[in-house]
């Protein structure tokens, strides 16, 4: 079996906003890549034998006192370096150049005139021009530092209006910058610039596909595991599905899948979790623990304690069933890879397994090994894998959903009574956002249960009855959201539905605030 990491791309991490971004560029280039920080050792860096290094933007200013700088050795492995923005800073001010503050500052759209397109702007240009006008494209800017001297051996290879040395290049070395941010959307050709970097500079073959991961992951978890047992915690939502799914295929039946009915879960999602994932053959122990956990929410309507009950609950509950069904010695975790940037182990194919640490809040003294399959994968590649092991689009598309469920949808105490007020709501409202085709363009949608009563007129009698409202927000990682523009007549067919059919609800209302200063969910 061929080793899928064998073209790999390093990126040093110096703060920027958009290091994610950069990498999940090399990815769609099908070339495998990871984010470590800045500081990594030089002994990390040589193990994980990149075929190109990448220099992140950042907010400092390589001036500033405690900058983040790049160790002089990370760029002596005669591997090609592309620095953006403050890793161009970087790359002058660390090889002998010179780096000044701006006397304008430059943020937003600049036109790029390009002196010479071989290299990283080959095919990068306006497609129309004429035989004497300058080849130039659009490219995003956020800086106030400038290069003053470029480092011995450079040359200016673009420029804007505000930076002379908007890219330059040490093609000797294969050392480039770029003043600019090509991994942003709204530098239209920068993905383009990145996969030259990638094939043209570094010599990479596009290796990294979901299909070959699949194969790589299933025979490194054969390995790992022998004929030994291993449970995983299935939530239904993306990312503990497709692990399952995928250690399933590796180890069958040695896999047990423990779903914890918690109470708390959308209209129908038990059965729908159940059917699901027993038709694609786990083997799936069901655990009702529904009249447990809503026992110990009694009367509770802090929305910090309501977390704190369902994840102890959840402890006590997965602890028990684990032991039930057998001495297993391992547990399936989805861990992605935007959750173990920030860590200083290395993260190769090796250490697909590790001591279990204190993830999901599960106790050590369970003293289990933990399985991370996913742990090299970001959101939007585990969907893909999803798609690649069969599995339904009800799962692989499925919205984020919280631990704690629908008890922090509901404001205030929860009781039998509040949950199905909320879960019929909640299912209209999935239910015509499926339906008019924006389920899978916006990153949340669902009801809320507000803990006010107000008066209405239905069939010509008062009503005083419960509120309920109607928050969507569109997102990329969910940091960051905007509440999601829906169509008027939409939101009107949301709202008469609820009010209809809903036995309780008399008003429906819609959340336009933003994250920040909101937060997605109401508790």
């Amino acid at each position: 079996m061929s080793d899928i990491h064998s073209e790999r791309i390093l990126i040093l991490d110096f703060g920027s906003q958009y290091t994610q971004l950069i990498a999940r560029r090399v990815r769609e280039a099908k070339v495998y890549c990871e984010i470590f920080p800045y500081n990594a050792g030089l002994d990390k860096v040589k193990a994980f034998r990149p075929k190109g290094l990448i220099l992140s933007g950042g907010p400092s200013s390589v001036y500033d006192a405690g900058a983040p700088l790049v160790d002089k050795a990370h760029l002596e492995l005669g591997i090609p370096v592309l620095g953006i923005c403050y890793g161009m800073q970087l790359l002058t001010h660390v090889l002998g150049g010179q780096v000044a503050k701006s006397t304008k500052r430059e943020y937003g759209k600049a036109d790029l005139i390009i002196h010479k397109e071989d290299g990283l702007f080959n095919g990068i240009g306006s497609e129309f021009r004429t035989p004497h006008s300058a080849l130039q494209t659009v490219v995003w800017m956020s800086h106030g530092d400038r290069i003053e001297k470029m480092a011995p051996g450079f040359s200016v290879i673009a420029h804007t209006d505000n930076s002379p040395t908007a890219a330059m290049a040490d093609e000797q070395k294969k050392f480039y910058g770029v003043q600019f941010h090509p991994e942003v959307v709204h530098t239209p050709q920068g993905t383009q610039m990145l996969r030259n970097f990638v094939y043209n500079v570094c010599g990479c073959k596009p290796s990294w596909t979901m299909a070959s991961f699949v194969d790589y992951s299933v025979g490194e978890i054969k390995k790992a595991l022998g004929n030994k047992p291993v449970i995983c915690a299935l939530s239904g939502g993306v990312d503990s599905s497709v692990a399952a799914v995928l250690v399933n295929k590796a180890v069958g039946k040695q896999l047990t899948s423990i779903f914890v009915n918690n109470g708390v879960l959308r209209k129908n999602e038990a059965e729908k979790v159940q059917q699901t994932f027993k038709e694609m053959g786990l083997n799936l122990r069901y655990v009702d623990a529904s009249a447990e956990f809503l026992g110990k929410l009694k009367g509770v309507e802090d929305p910090e304690k309501k977390r704190k009950i369902i994840g102890t609950t959840f402890i006590e509950v997965f602890e028990r069933a684990a032991q039930e069904a057998g001495d297993a010695e391992f547990l399936v975790q989805g861990t992605l890879y935007p959750d173990v940037i920030e860590s200083v182990s290395f993260k190769g194919p090796s250490a697909i397994i590790k001591s279990h640490h204190n993830v999901g809040g599960l106790p050590e003294k369970m003293k289990l090994k933990l399985i991370e399959p996913l742990r090299e994968l970001f959101k939007d590649e585990v969907r893909a894998i999803g798609r690649e092991l069969e599995m339904a689009d009800d799962i692989i598309d499925r919205q984020p959903f919280p631990g704690p469920g629908l008890a922090i949808r509901i404001l205030g105490e929860v009781t039998e009574q509040r949950l199905a007020i909320l879960r019929e709501a909640d299912a209209i409202v999935i239910e015509v956002i499926k339906k008019a085709g924006l389920y899978k363009d916006i990153w949340q949608s669902f009801a809320v249960l507000l803990p006010i009563k107000t008066v209405g007129v239905m069939g010509d009698e008062r009503t005083y009855e419960n509120v309920v409202a109607v928050r969507a927000v569109t997102s990329q990682d969910g940091m960051t959201a905007d509440w999601a523009k829906l169509p008027y007549d939409l939101l009107e067919t949301m709202s008469n539905r609820i009010i209809n059919e809903v036995k309780g609800v008399n008003r429906v209302v819609f959340d336009i605030s933003s994250k920040p200063p909101s937060t997605i969910e109401w508790e």
